[in-house]
């Protein structure tokens, strides 16, 4: 990997750009540290009481009739922020979409298994299972790097 740095004082503003062919890990890790992606807690709430979670803890988030839910192993909490907002704070080599209601961290899946029409049934480490749709099964399989071989 080559690296340059061009200090000036003519810039107006700092700009980063990265050429690359194509967008690995280490790409994906370089841009989230850039757009600091790093959540540090979300609030959620359960009934008046709000509590702080920490995203790693979470299991997945869902949405339902408008309203976005955190689950974690101490039960489910309704957050504020919107699926597509979340997808965008939190870190992209660990959270990762499922489906269009679904963002799972991916670290607390168990195992999967291939469905008939094309779609990924995956459970996690608390025995919930959720289906991955056709549009990010490949998504889901690069994170997982599924297709890679030894």
């Amino acid at each position: 990997m080559k690296v340059s740095l061009d200090i000036d004082s003519d810039y107006e503003e700092t700009k980063v750009t990265i050429q690359c062919k194509e967008a690995n890990d280490s790409i994906k890790e370089i841009l989230d540290f850039l757009k600091g992606r790093e959540l540090e807690f979300i609030v959620g709430k359960d009934g008046d009481m709000r509590h702080i979670l920490k995203p790693f803890d979470i299991h997945y988030f869902y949405s339902q009739a408008d309203t976005v839910l955190a689950v974690t192993s101490k039960g489910e909490f309704k957050v504020k922020e919107k699926l597509y907002e979340l997808e965008q704070l939190l870190p992209s080599k660990r959270f990762v979409r499922l489906s269009k209601s679904v963002i799972a961290n991916l670290h607390e899946l168990s195992h999967f298994e291939a469905s008939f029409n094309g779609t990924l049934c995956v459970y996690f480490k608390s025995g919930i299972k959720e289906y991955v749709t056709r549009h990010y099964v490949s998504t889901i399989k690069e994170a997982l790097k599924i297709n890679r071989r030894n």
